[in-house]
């Protein structure tokens, strides 16, 4: 149970920064509103992030997702929470070109959404962005190492901070955003001890996905925790349940029994009245 619900409350952004270095902060994505309800008494937040475009939507990459469809999850993805911070993604394309884009849109998705903060790709490229929206009141958390939103630059899905020079930079990246305000980072798929580095180094709160248990607290998709994902498991994820494999069977039993006519039976048709 998060900590937010051991104190009645919704989890806020102060809550999760005052996290740094003491009790692991959980967290999971949610897109939709059923699955938000069922996650939210067990996450400190969830992050509606744009790894939609490929948990549902069946892209190849994260670049499809617009700025409406973040919006129309993240609002999904409050209706569904009572005590989870709700944290939602800046598509690619809404923030990179200018600080004063950037706040335009996020300040649409903060409004039209209800969530508690954005969250955006990018080290120093992207540092005075991040103080030109905290300065204006929208809480940015930051992303480093593996940015899926620059899986054309990287040539694919690769583990980040291999060698001396790949570590330096992420490092940097990681400073120079939390100095700028950041109160958390997202640290993925980057050598173990590059992560304990970043956690040890920065004032933001680290969350890994792919980091260590280093991080001030974890994160994953869950469709992949779940197992409804299996055409790829990156190495970071483990699967907690396998339910596609439960939802299949039960397609499966459906079918049987619809084609045998035994279901619907008596118990689940409508009398006439008497």
């Amino acid at each position: 149970m998060s900590t937010a619900v051991k104190a009645g409350k919704r989890a806020t952004i102060p809550d999760l920064a005052a996290r740094k270095g003491g009790e692991p902060i959980v967290s999971l994505t949610a897109y939709t509103t059923p699955m938000a309800k069922l996650l939210d008494e067990h996450v400190d937040f969830l992050l509606v992030g744009d790894s939609m475009g490929m948990a549902v939507y069946g892209m190849d990459n994260t670049l499809g997702v617009t700025l409406d469809m973040a919006i129309n999850h993240g609002a999904a993805v409050v209706r569904g929470t009572k005590h989870a911070c709700v944290v939602v993604d800046m598509p690619f394309g809404t923030y990179q070109e200018s600080p004063e884009l950037a706040f335009r849109n996020a300040a649409k998705v903060m409004a039209d959404t209800g969530c508690a903060a954005i969250k955006i790709e990018g080290g120093r490229e992207m540092a005075e962005t991040v103080r030109f929206l905290v300065e204006r009141g929208i809480p940015v958390m930051g992303h480093v190492g593996l940015k899926p939103q620059s899986v054309n630059v990287a040539g694919g899905f690769r583990s980040q901070g291999r060698d001396d020079d790949g570590a330096k930079n992420i490092l940097a990246d990681a400073k120079a955003i939390s100095d700028a305000g950041a109160f958390a980072i997202v640290v993925e798929a980057v050598v173990e001890g590059l992560a304990k580095q970043i956690t040890e180094d920065v004032s933001a709160v680290t969350i890994g996905i792919g980091g260590s248990n280093a991080c001030d607290g974890q994160i994953l998709v869950t469709e992949d925790a779940i197992g409804m994902i299996t055409d790829f498991t990156p190495k970071f994820v483990k699967h907690f349940a396998e339910v596609g494999a439960e939802i299949s069977k039960a397609a499966q039993d459906y079918a049987k029994e619809v084609k045998a006519r035994t279901f619907p039976g008596p118990e689940h048709c409508y009398n006439k009245k008497s």
